[in-house]
């Protein structure tokens, strides 16, 4: 009995020893659960990446105006809890895009028409010289005899409409598709702004829970200079651009220019993109001069070429930068680097990119007090 009892217990591998391996475990599922989750999102956005510029711009247009909404929501509470509020918002959204797209395809098909007409005519009878090249200063006499050697012989016009037909049916193939194609990623993103806007509070809560768990607070500092930077390119691009194409169609109207108010539609368009509205003012310029109207074409040129350069210089530095404090080169960097990189969207996402850099370095630039003394000129 006494041999029993005196018998010692086996020693068991130490407590510290334990503990270091249940940490090791823990650190190996922590490295599983993080690689399980990139390889699934990495499989989720392969799986949607024919749609991500569809979800991106619908962002784009909530981040934009979500402002404006959330004022709606204080004014209407009642249609801010269930989906009248976000519907109604969706649906002007919607118009504000439709209808200039739907007024340039009824006057293009009108014009495709009357141009068809006039080939028809011109495959007859060929095409006369026009009144405008015998009236120029300078160089009428040389396009004049071009004219007359190239297209006012009907069988030179045949055959170069007939080449052109050749290609006609596959540029119309083409184009057809690229219609099918942006028609569907703009459904897909007025969807995604629909629900944006329906569930923003409850997104908007989880991106700031997920921003601090992943970067701290800082992450929040740097979204809140993104939201900032793509509220001042939508002030600077977009509402700018509107404002160039409302004068430049007024300009263009009392300079006797044809269809002045398709023209200033388009006009805005280009105009969203810097330096890009010259060319639609030169080609409605153009078309003045070949009226016969050489002071109102001139004037038009004019007025508009100064109307560009106060807006490009002045107005938009003013409204992109002074929100996020960019200055003006990254800003012009970031709207036409992301215009060449990504396309159309690239005008917000470049700015925004830029912004957030220029944050960074900024914090990273600051000194304190002692690294000013280190730094300090002997």
């Amino acid at each position: 009995m006494s041999e029993t009892t005196n018998q010692t217990k086996p020693a068991g591998p130490p407590r510290c020893t334990l503990v270091k391996a249940s940490h090791r475990s823990r650190r190996g599922q922590e490295v599983a659960r993080n690689v399980l989750a990139l390889f699934i999102l990495a499989i989720a956005l392969y799986t949607i990446q024919g749609f991500m510029p569809a979800l991106v711009w619908g962002c784009v247009f909530a981040v934009a105006t979500w402002p404006l909404y959330t004022r709606a929501q204080v004014a209407w509470p009642k249609a801010a809890k269930g989906a009248l509020l976000p519907f109604l918002f969706t649906l002007a959204m919607t118009l504000i895009f439709v209808i200039p797209l739907l007024l340039i395809t009824l006057e293009a098909v009108g014009e495709a028409q009357s141009a068809l007409g006039w080939l028809e005519k011109a495959r007859q009878s060929g095409v006369p010289v026009p009144d405008a090249i015998t009236r120029l200063p300078f160089g009428s006499q040389t396009l004049t005899n071009w004219w007359q050697a190239h297209l006012a012989n009907p069988e030179d016009v045949s055959g170069l409409t007939g080449a052109l037909d050749s290609k006609g049916v596959a540029i119309t193939k083409a184009v057809g598709a690229q219609i099918a194609h942006r028609g569907t990623l703009f459904c897909f993103s007025i969807v995604t702004l629909f629900f944006l806007y329906k569930d923003g509070s409850s997104v908007i809560h989880q991106c700031r829970i997920a921003s601090r768990r992943a970067f701290g607070k800082r992450g929040e500092v740097i979204a809140r200079q993104i939201v900032a930077s793509i509220h001042g390119t939508v002030q600077g691009l977009v509402l700018v651009g509107i404002a160039e194409g409302a004068i430049m169609g007024l300009i263009y109207f009392l300079c006797g220019a044809p269809h002045p108010a398709l023209f200033g539609v388009i006009t805005g368009v280009a105009a969203m993109i810097p330096f890009c509205a010259m060319f639609a003012i030169g080609f409605v310029s153009l078309l003045i001069l070949a009226q016969g109207s050489s002071i109102a074409g001139i004037a038009a040129f004019c007025i508009g070429a100064v109307i560009i350069f106060i807006a490009d210089h002045f107005v938009r530095p003013v409204l992109i930068g002074g929100s996020t404090k960019l200055p003006f080169l990254w800003v012009l960097l970031g709207i036409l680097g992301g215009a060449e990189t990504w396309g159309l969207i690239g005008l917000f996402v470049g700015p925004a990119a830029m912004a957030a850099l220029d944050l960074l370095w900024r914090r990273w630039t600051v000194s304190n007090t002692r690294e000013q003394n280190l730094i300090q000129p002997e």
